[in-house]
């Protein structure tokens, strides 16, 4: 009797777990329905509809083309290292095929006799015309062209264009392609519909305009673009709508402490200020939360408005928290607001990481029994075990430093803690402050569901600060230019980017820097601040240097903000051409806050790149915080600017927000329509682009 056949190794076992695998990788390219195959565009295209003549190809250098040849030669060379190098011939003379990193299996694949068909940038090698490492297939004599352009997909680890082309296709005969826009809507906006528009753009005809593929300026990409913008318009103003609708407790007090916190500031508020106030305060009288952004310029003032925020909430029975990114803005915000606030009688509770086990126990019994009504700390205060007796509003500094669950965490901190007068819970009125500002394109798409304030005055009496760029050859008389200025009584920093050395960037180190200057600057007191000191040992450093002890204060960038030493005028920048536009303009701004003239000096190591060019441009010629934004919008896009990895935020990814602005006017105003009369389309819009993936939008 014959022996049972085995079953073959690609059963149901075996196949299953290489399925799930291919999923998990399309999965980490946000790839998990047929719409998200669909939506997952090309970044480019290649044209293999037809073959140029291998010697025709030797004049098109510089560009990919498309020739056929068989194989004359196949050898693996070991000179000047392994590689392996195929000859191929048509009727017009050969071209050799380089490939530095190969499968073994390929010389046998591209044995002599085999027909190629070989794409790629012809170059002219010692030995004649050359493709090194070109896409290429085995085909047999007359095997047809495409009639459509190659698209070229976003890939990952393990995923073939072969594989996403292959997926995508399947996709694109099992969805649904039903337009969610009205014929009427579409002819308004003279977009195309969307199907053809898909289609169009995962196989364009060979006589498609290329540029207007590779601009996306094209009628398909307009159409992608608008629905794209248009869903994050959606889930958006969606979510502003959902929070309001959670419920908020009113703070419609400004009574005593306000009053008397404004008598005994000594200086007026500016006209911006007020303006900005007035906002924030009709916000907190509303029985849904504030979600307000508080931009300002550096120095602009943006801690009294918050101070005042904090005070109407305090008038109101209710607790404050203000939440800082770093220990040392955190401080300059106790130590300043505390000042304000506690010869008012108010209770102000001081909470971070490195108070000891006695001192946080302390300060979670005074936040939790309501004794601190306004609380100042950093990510501590999002710890399990801190709990609010009847928290009002939430403020957070520097709120794009902070990932979207931080955020989350802190405001929930409120949730349930206080109830409305029908019993239901509320979450607290929260406002988000900003030094760097934000574009109005950016804030038009990013902060559509959020209220922005704007103070656009800067306090009278602050000096306007000079800013030089000097090559690092000049670094001693950079040196003289600091003693001179100790010498005359004023302060001066000198930031560095690195604690430690490293090969790769050879960046001058802040510890070595502060050794060079001590050396340098004998009669000076030269204080030493970075990030891997125990935070007391930070403070003692600052607090020498706001006394004035310190004539010459080496750092690194964590006195990018909120450090205010009136009396520090000069500022040296070193390795200028490392920092962001924005970094720049942050410690730029710790200067100029008292009334002597302020100098910024820029050092920078030749030779400078093309865009280390337009940052040092920029900040030499404007102190314009906007303007600086908008350049530095320019130059890093809209991902990038916004700290988008940390902001739980859908970003783009077919939109320009310098290009296509027209188009987010056009998306926000269908957006408000659609969201009043048709609620039917926008669930329809969302499920589309989105997926229901809009958690975690706007915190």
């Amino acid at each position: 009797m014959p022996a049972p056949k085995r079953k073959p190794a690609t059963s149901a076992k075996t196949a299953k777990p290489v399925a799930n695998k291919i999923a998990d990788k399309f999965a980490r390219l946000g790839l998990r329905s047929d719409m998200d195959l669909v939506l997952h565009l090309p970044m480019r295209y290649e044209d293999e509809t037809q073959i140029v003549p291998i010697r025709e190809a030797g004049f098109m250098v510089g560009h990919p083309a498309q020739v056929e040849g068989v194989v004359t030669s196949c050898d693996v060379q070991f000179r000047p290292r392994r590689q392996l190098v195929v000859t191929i011939e048509d009727a017009s003379g050969p071209l050799v095929m380089r490939f530095l990193n190969f499968y073994g299996s390929q010389t046998r694949q591209l044995a002599i006799g085999t027909r190629v068909r070989a794409r790629g940038e012809v170059r002219h090698g010692f030995f004649g015309d050359e493709m090194v490492h070109p896409a290429y297939k085995i085909v047999l004599e007359g095997a047809p062209l495409p009639t459509v352009l190659t698209p070229v997909y976003p890939s990952g680890e393990g995923l073939s264009q072969a594989i996403l082309r292959k997926a995508i296709a399947n996709a694109m005969a099992r969805v649904d392609w039903r337009d969610t826009l009205s014929e009427p809507l579409l002819a308004s906006l003279a977009l195309t519909p969307f199907e053809p528009a898909v289609r169009l753009l995962h196989n364009p005809p060979p006589d498609v305009d290329e540029n207007a593929l590779a601009d996306r300026s094209h009628p398909a990409w307009v159409r992608m673009k608008f629905d794209e913008l248009l869903a994050q318009q959606l889930s958006l103003k969606r979510a502003q709508v959902a929070r309001r609708a959670k419920g908020a407790n009113a703070l419609p007090v400004i009574g005593a402490l306000s009053a008397a916190f404004l008598h005994t500031l000594p200086f007026a508020l500016t006209g911006a200020q007020q303006r900005v106030l007035t906002e924030i305060r009709a916000d907190l009288r509303e029985s849904f939360p504030m979600q307000r952004l508080l931009q300002g310029d550096v120095g602009s003032g943006k801690t009294v408005v918050a101070a005042l925020a904090a005070a109407q909430a305090i008038d109101s029975g209710y607790q404050a928290v203000l939440m800082a990114p770093t220990e040392i803005l955190a401080d300059q915000h106790f130590r300043k607001i505390a000042a304000w606030m506690a010869p008012l009688g108010v209770g102000v509770a001081w909470l971070t990481g490195s108070l000891k086990k006695k001192e946080k126990a302390d300060a979670q019994e005074r936040i939790e029994s309501g004794a601190a009504q306004l609380v100042i700390g950093t990510h501590a205060l999002i710890q399990e075990g801190v709990q609010f007796a009847k928290l009002g509003v939430v403020i957070v500094d520097e709120q794009h430093r902070f990932g979207v669950g931080q955020r989350l965490a802190l405001r929930n901190k409120g949730l349930g803690t206080t109830t409305s007068l029908d019993g239901a819970h509320t979450v607290p009125h929260q406002l988000m402050m900003s030094a760097t500002p934000i574009p109005r394109t950016l804030a038009m798409t990013y902060y559509a569901d959020l209220e922005v304030s704007v103070i656009d005055e800067l306090p009278p009496g602050r000096t306007p600060i000079m800013t030089r760029v000097i090559d690092q050859n000049r670094r001693d008389e950079v040196i003289e230019r600091v003693h001179a200025a100790a010498l005359e009584g004023r302060q001066v920093y000198w930031v560095c980017p690195l604690i430690e050395e490293s090969e790769a960037l050879q960046l001058q180190t802040a510890t070595d820097t502060h050794a060079t200057l001590m050396a340098a600057l004998p009669d000076l007191r030269v204080g030493l601040v970075h990030g891997r000191l125990k935070p007391a040992e930070k403070q003692d450093v600052m607090d020498a240097f706001t006394r004035g002890e310190i004539h010459l204060l080496v750092a690194t960038t964590v006195i990018e903000v909120g450090v205010d030493v009136p009396n520090a005028s000069l500022m040296v920048i070193e390795h200028a051409e490392r920092f962001g536009l924005s970094q720049l303009h942050q410690l730029r701004g710790r200067v100029g806050r008292g009334s002597a003239a302020s100098v910024c000096l820029l050092l920078y190591q030749s030779p400078l790149g093309p865009i280390a060019k337009q940052r040092l441009a920029t900040i030499r010629e404007t102190t314009d915080g906007f303007e600086i934004a908008r350049r530095d919008l320019e130059i890093r896009g809209p991902g990038e600017f916004l700290g988008a990895r940390q902001s739980g935020q859908a970003m783009l990814r077919f939109a320009d927000l310098e290009t296509d602005q027209w188009l987010v006017e056009k998306a926000r105003t269908v957006a408000q329509a659609l969201l009043r009369d048709d609620p039917q389309t926008v669930e329809q819009h969302l499920a589309r682009w989105l997926g229901g993936r809009e958690e975690f939008l706007k915190v």
